[in-house]
């Protein structure tokens, strides 16, 4: 059933759809330069991801440019990284967990809190788009494993072996010593999280990986997880993370920076705040990352990490610019 349908029957209100009409505008100079370490001001239309995955955004602001929607251009934007098969943290590519399958995860979520979420999805290569057809086809938000692949299936999206030579000639490396160890910035480069705001001021999210390399099985963290790993509230902003998916879960960082938003703060702030309530968990332990990026309905932008080496991406009229994090530890 699908879910516009699901909720007229419900008697539930359902949004007229919008269309918004091409317009034209003049294409920023890319900077590959790395910017300040601090919050960028305010611009709209704006993309802004994580790490330092300059295709997506590009991506991104392409749809934005043309006038599209925040929530195409978040679509579009990390389906990028889903088929760069040199990204073996995300999409086709992506590092196996511990028996040797890859399993995708993905979460999107709209202006009006519209949202949909696959997890643990094998043989399909890309997750979000997906995540957005539980999103526009049914009346459910999340589809786990077998039953998110076979409703893929029945969608039209394809069968395809996702585990790349590459990887596997890893995986069976490390099955050698089966030594679990996640080294920061490296293999808990997992993630790429984005946020848009487009010409009409409205905002949207997506967040896509492969998860943690040589995983339990069956082993989901953070990013499909809505107010975990993404969150959007179109009257105030959104946040996306990446790093130790458990960390960020345990305080459902995502939701609380947004909330931090509505009381006031900065996204960097918020950032910063949802750090710090991550280390007060984990008073002994640090030696894991995780790292946030905010935006409100200006445009405004934050990013805070808990250790040096985080990056993210903002695209903007103003230029495409790579953000070192601001960090809670300076080494």
């Amino acid at each position: 059933m699908k879910r516009r349908k699901f909720i007229k029957n419900s008697g539930a209100l359902t949004a007229g759809i919008l269309t918004t009409p091409v317009i034209a505008s003049s294409t920023p100079k890319v900077n590959n330069e790395q910017g300040p370490i601090n919050a960028a001001k305010g611009t709209i239309p704006i993309a802004i991801c994580t790490w330092d995955f300059g295709n997506a955004t590009a991506k991104a602001w392409e749809v934005l440019n043309a006038g599209g929607s925040s929530l195409d251009a978040v679509h579009q934007g990390v389906m990028v990284e889903e088929d760069n098969l040199e990204n073996q943290t995300v999409g086709t590519g992506g590092r196996p967990d511990r028996d040797g399958n890859v399993t995708l995860d993905a979460c999107i979520m709209d202006k009006d809190a519209n949202c949909g979420a696959v997890l643990a999805l094998q043989n399909i290569a890309n997750p979000i788009s997906v995540a957005r057809k539980v999103m526009e086809e049914t009346p459910h938000v999340m589809l786990v494993g077998k039953g998110a692949e076979q409703f893929a299936y029945e969608q039209g999206f394809e069968k395809k072996n996702l585990l790349t030579e590459k990887s596997k000639k890893e995986w069976e490396e490390w099955k050698k010593t089966s030594n679990y160890k996640p080294i920061i910035n490296i293999e808990n480069h997992d993630t790429i999280g984005m946020l848009a705001i487009d010409k009409n001021g409205d905002i949207s999210g997506a967040c896509t990986t492969s998860g943690m390399a040589y995983k339990m099985a069956g082993r989901v963290g953070d990013s499909p997880i809505i107010g975990a790993g993404l969150y959007v509230d179109n009257e105030i902003g959104g946040a996306t993370a990446t790093g130790v998916g458990e960390e960020v879960v345990r305080t459902v960082g995502s939701f609380l920076i947004v909330e931090l938003m509505r009381q006031g703060k900065s996204p960097q702030e918020a950032c910063e705040e949802g750090v710090k309530r991550i280390i007060a968990k984990n008073k002994d332990k640090q030696d894991f990352q995780i790292g946030f990026i905010a935006i409100n309905k200006n445009g405004d932008t934050g990013a805070y990490c808990i250790h040096p080496g985080f990056t993210y991406r903002t695209y903007t009229d103003e230029g495409h610019i790579n953000n070192p994090s601001a960090s809670y530890l300076k080494s």
